[in-house]
């Protein structure tokens, strides 16, 4: 039922562009006043980092390490997702935790692993700034509060949407993909590699949790959507991660275990050589793949094709 978005994707989505360190621009809309905020270290507790610092826009929103670095040194727990291409999506992190774009803006804020500030000190900094108390009052005729704080940065996420890549060119017929690109495309939707069974509609994930073999309860012991919903079936099941511009998102995994995809498909090819006692591993996954080294190659540059124009390097 899915496949005819893969194989004819229409929309074309322009991508807001997005500098820390551009001019100072006017800000009259809730997208821009997010935008600066989305750089803004008052709302961490020690004002040493923004939501930019961990969702890095040259790296499509996402970290360069397995781990990033929150307030007074911390290192997460879990990888840095991409913020792109979320307008979208039902369900935030990588357990799901938050159903609305709001409450995910919110909540790095407060993690004190990340920013470490509860939102009310986090208001009343604003609230001392005449700067921003005089932009509040522009776009929503309020001082900042927690929904309008919640709002603006949910608002400049929805305008990072991507969809201006290699595969969307071919999609929307204007060039065609190479030959390699070709043999992975054919090889991620198929039955062999079984990437469609997961990674589908025009953001390429199902927006489904699954346990693809990183939880064994002893040293691989992140229980991942279990936390949020008590059900021993979602013991170890992460969030199906889009793969828009997943080449430039690397480390992989929600423990940033994999550095390259070369990693991640030889990990999906033969998950047990890699961790041998998975515990709720998806079914889907428990017979070897069996590509050869030219498919593996195949499904690598087909993953390069999803790179957005913004974000391949020249």
């Amino acid at each position: 039922i899915m496949l005819p978005v893969i194989t004819s994707l229409a929309v074309i989505i322009t991508v807001t562009s997005f500098s820390i360190n551009a001019q100072e621009e006017i800000i009259s809309t809730k997208a821009a006043l997010g935008k600066k905020l989305f750089s803004e270290k008052i709302l961490s507790k020690d004002s040493s980092i923004s939501c930019a610092s961990c969702h890095k826009p040259a790296y499509a929103f996402a970290d360069t390490v397995a781990f990033s670095t929150g307030i007074y040194g911390k290192l997460t727990s879990r990888n840095t997702p991409s913020v792109l291409n979320m307008k979208n999506r039902p369900y935030y992190f990588w357990d799901g935790r938050a159903v609305t774009l709001e409450d995910q803006a919110l909540m790095p804020i407060e993690n004190p692993e990340e920013m470490g500030l509860p939102i009310k000190e986090a208001l009343e900094r604003l609230n001392r700034s005449e700067e921003y108390k005089k932009l509040f009052r522009k776009i929503f005729r309020q001082l900042p509060n927690a929904k309008n704080l919640g709002l603006s940065l949910a608002a400049f996420e929805q305008t990072l949407e991507t969809a201006d890549s290699r595969f969307d060119d071919w999609s929307n017929n204007i060039s065609p993909l190479t030959a390699e690109e070709e043999r992975g495309r054919e090889l991620f939707i198929g039955n062999k590699a079984k990437c469609f069974n997961c990674h589908s509609m025009e953001d390429f994930t199902d927006d489904d949790f699954k346990n693809i073999g990183l939880y064994n309860g002893k040293d691989l012991n992140d229980e991942g959507r279990f936390n949020i919903t008590n059900s021993p079936t979602d013991k170890g099941k992460f969030k199906t991660p889009g793969l828009r511009n997943i080449a430039v998102t690397a480390p992989y995994m929600h423990d940033g275990r994999f550095k390259t995809l070369e990693q991640v498909i030889a990990y999906y090819n033969t998950p047990f050589m890699f961790v041998d006692d998975p515990v709720n591993i998806d079914s889907s996954l428990m017979v070897p793949l069996g590509l050869s080294q030219q498919e593996k190659k195949d499904l690598v540059a087909f993953l390069k094709s999803l790179t957005d124009k913004t974000y391949i390097k020249r």
